[in-house]
């Protein structure tokens, strides 16, 4: 092979691995995505979110609980569907009507209570809420809980089920965020499994 020939394949094969990873532009949100995704980016909370708020891709936030202000400039940024996984108890110390202040701002609202109770569980249903939530979205979407902890279980979730990135990578990306999967923090499975609706052996198992 000549060196100019070299060359070439060099360059070809450089273009192709570069094809097959996600773009750090790239939109999450809509129905038929499927894929790998960018690694979140931790943005700044202070005043904005509890814990945590991080962006993945173009179109996708992921948080904890978010103030008045933080909704307000999520709109201005073109967030049009806001998935909350808190209990309706939960944002009753808020402090503020969450619900109405999306409908106020034109902004979806889904609601998907979880706690691993019988009542409102960490199951396939919820991963199956949150997954058409997504497929329908006109814009850009913030999922979020208390502090992104059940957030980043059901996104794990997500991109693994609906996208079919690998269940290490997916756990990779999420503990980026507030998995915690290291930390027991529930005495049945892992809401990860719960979603799935099988057990994750990449996941961690404090005991």
């Amino acid at each position: 092979m000549t060196s100019s020939s070299r060359l070439r394949s060099i360059l070809v094969i450089a273009w192709l691995t570069a094809a097959a990873l996600p773009a750090a532009g790239q939109a999450i949100v809509g129905a038929g995505k499927t894929g790998p995704v960018p690694d979140p980016v931790a943005l700044d909370a202070e005043g904005l979110f509890q814990a945590k708020f991080v962006r993945v891709g173009d179109d996708m936030f992921i948080g904890g609980q978010p103030t008045e202000k933080a909704i307000r400039d999520l709109r201005a940024q073109g967030v049009t569907t806001i998935v909350n996984l808190r209990m309706p108890e939960e944002m009753a110390r808020v402090g503020f009507d969450e619900e109405a202040l999306a409908k106020e701002l034109g902004i979806r609202y889904v609601h998907i209570p979880m706690r691993g109770t019988a009542e409102n569980p960490y199951g396939p249903k919820q991963l199956d809420a949150f997954s058409a939530a997504m497929a329908s979205a006109d814009g850009k979407v913030l999922l979020h809980c208390t502090i992104a902890w059940r957030a980043s279980h059901l996104w794990a979730a997500y991109l693994i089920r609906e996208r079919g990135v690998p269940a290490a990578d997916a756990i990779a990306q999420t503990r980026q965020i507030n998995l915690m999967d290291g930390m027991r923090m529930t005495n049945g499975p892992q809401p990860l499994e719960g979603f799935l609706g099988h057990p994750v052996p990449e996941l961690a198992h404090p005991k």
